[in-house]
């Protein structure tokens, strides 16, 4: 208990806590709004991230709660499950919540695995592309709120899918007559008499369903923009303004105050106390958030496991955005966090605030800096953050939920002004070409398709550009020409002149793995017949791969059908393992031609090879 709590700075962390949470309180209602579940789901997830990442995690000033980029996955995976279940966010929530908790589970795998440490190998291309992605989509989703225009509520818009409910509803009557088994006559008399009980309020809750699907996301958002723009709520759009002008404007006159706090303080004042007509977030449930049991008791595999990949994704994303905090807190307070606990403490956060309904989250940088400045140096100032939230929670519930929906539109707006990554934005007139691609392939894809998908196909861009990098690298180093045209090493200066058009050598620098075996291949077939001799300098090559096995030995045998004898020299351990295991020693290449040092190598070419009829002793 010593070491896990220090009471010696309690002065500092308790304030630095406070403020934290206080920056985070608008955050978490904006974020909850914007994933779908509602303002209690992001406060949820704040008040049980913050206080059990800390708590269990490796980054003593680390504050947790839900980001940018973790609301913004969370609500491609709540709109696809809410779909699936006809627009009925009730019976899908267990679902959603059982996605949320497969990815913290998957965070403390993890970290227990010991895998904190490969996070910071992913391509910064990837992460620019997928940050300013966040950005994008932030920004264009909240418009449509910003301007009071909600798609579900423009009755000549639901009027459009009216067609399309009505054949989902039967549709939907059909499966449950059929019961997963083979529909008769009679079940279509019991379909059509259902249908003729179908009510208005069904299909206009089906269109109204389909019409919000219609306009989710980058894209339905762009779709409809000029119709809603034909129908603004010039109150909701001054109230977005005013959030907009009163953050960016109150930073001017002092920082220590969180502008983002003042903006949503003010506008609310102002909304409520004139009695304005405005429209107010979601009710904030009053009293202890309650454990959400349908996760345990309504769990049904086939419901989430599309979305496996989906939750792994939030994990990694997780992952990255906690410890490249991690790293600016280390920054800050001069310490080192440990990468692998970190996870392990942000995935027990996620697992325990998803039973409770919470959006997950992860470690958050300007509320950990902001934290860090109010004199925040142990993990009791997160967990004071949380606790803050949960205070805030039971107090002021009733009074949160009379906040302006625009007014958190407009803290999104420059939450999504701020998220996107400027500086891998003004390096692409002069970073590579190929990496210019690879953040704009994974920007383009994230705002317009699927965020998941995206960085998947970043990762494998990335990946393939690097191997094709490092091959043509190692090709390049790597030659085989007659000794008289290729620069020796130095220990090669020695070498008889004589016997340069009967030996030659083949230098291999770096590992040959399946980015370089094509390259090694062509190489290879341009010994000339006139060799008797092929000396392969393996000294540079620490590695090889089952690719780079099986390409050495088509050029051995391909060699020894020439009866071209091959030397290898300074046959490092991991490469020596494995050509032994595969029988090209001693089959292909007998053990009298594996020599240590190439000292040792002349002296049997010297021994063993005649000029002019190229005839050798063995």
């Amino acid at each position: 208990m010593k070491n896990l709590f220090d009471f010696k700075h309690l002065k500092g962390d308790l304030f630095g806590g406070i403020t934290a949470g206080i920056v985070a309180l608008p955050l978490a209602l904006a974020f909850g709004v914007s994933s779908g579940l509602g303002p209690s789901a992001g406060l949820y997830g704040a008040i049980f991230v913050s206080f059990f990442a800390a708590l269990f995690g490796g980054t003593s000033t680390q504050i947790s709660g839900p980001t940018a980029p973790m609301t913004a996955v969370s609500m491609v995976v709540i709109a696809g499950i809410i779909a699936s279940f006809d627009g009925d966010v009730t019976k899908a929530l267990p679902s959603i919540l059982t996605v949320f908790m497969l990815a913290g589970l998957m965070q403390i795998g993890l970290g227990m695995i010991g895998l904190g440490k490969y996070i910071k190998y992913i391509p910064y291309p990837v992460v620019s592309g997928f940050m300013t992605a966040i950005g994008v989509i932030i920004l264009v989703t909240q418009i449509l709120p910003s301007i009071g225009y909600y798609p579900k509520e423009d009755v000549a818009f639901v009027e459009k899918f009216k067609p399309h409910a009505e054949e989902i509803i039967l549709d939907n009557i059909l499966k449950e007559e059929a019961g997963g088994g083979m529909l008769v006559l009679e079940d279509f008399k019991e379909t059509i008499n259902q249908a003729e009980h179908i009510t208005p309020e069904q299909i206009l809750k089906e269109s109204q369903t389909l019409a919000k699907k219609d306009a989710s996301g980058v894209v339905g958002t762009l779709k409809v923009l000029p119709r809603a723009f034909r129908n603004i709520n010039w109150l909701e759009l001054i109230l977005a303004i005013g959030t907009i002008l009163i953050i960016y404007g109150f930073k001017r006159i002092t920082m220590k105050i969180p502008s983002t706090l003042v903006a949503l303080f003010v506008m609310s004042a102002i909304a409520i106390g004139f009695d304005l007509d405005y429209r107010p977030i979601e009710e904030i449930p009053s009293g202890l958030p309650i454990p959400n049991i349908g996760i345990f008791t309504e769990f049904n595999l086939s419901s989430f496991a599309p979305y496996i990949f989906t939750a792994l994704t939030l994990a990694l994303l997780g992952a990255i955005d906690s410890l490249l905090t991690s790293v600016v807190a280390d920054n800050m307070t001069k310490t080192r966090h440990n990468p692998n606990k970190e996870l392990v403490g942000q995935g027990i956060g996620n697992t325990i605030a998803s039973i409770f309904g919470g959006i997950p989250g992860a470690g958050a940088t300007i509320r950990t800096v902001v934290n860090i400045k109010a004199g925040g140096k142990t993990r009791l100032s997160g967990m004071t953050a949380g606790v803050m939230l949960l205070v805030v929670l039971l107090a002021l519930g009733p009074a949160a939920s009379k906040i302006p929906a625009a007014v958190l539109a407009g803290i999104l707006i420059t939450v999504g002004i701020g998220v996107m990554d400027y500086k891998g934005l003004r390096a692409m007139k002069y970073i590579p070409k190929p990496e210019v691609m690879i953040m704009l392939v994974v920007l383009v894809l994230s705002s317009v398709w699927n965020l998941v998908y995206a960085v998947g196909i970043g990762l494998v861009i990335a990946s393939l550009m690097f191997m094709k990098k490092i091959g043509d690298l190692t090709s390049e180093r790597s030659n085989v020409t007659q000794l008289k045209d290729e620069e020796a090493w130095s220990d090669e200066n020695d070498f008889p002149k004589k016997l340069v058009e009967e030996v030659f050598i083949k230098h291999i620098h770096g590992p040959l793995f399946f980015g370089s075996t094509s390259d090694f291949q062509s190489l290879m077939k341009q010994i000339p017949d006139t060799a008797s001799i092929v000396i392969i300098r393996m000294g540079k090559m620490a590695y090889i791969d089952q690719s780079g096995l099986y390409a050495l030995e088509d050029a051995l045998l391909d060699l020894n059908n020439a009866s071209i004898k091959v030397l290898l020299v300074d046959l490092k351990e991991q490469p020596k393992h494995l050509i032994e295991r595969t029988g090209m020693i001693p089959n292909l290449v007998s053990q009298e031609c594996i020599f240590n040092n190439f000292d040792n190598c002349l002296k049997w070419v010297n021994e063993n090879v005649e000029d002019g009829d190229v005839r050798t002793k063995v």
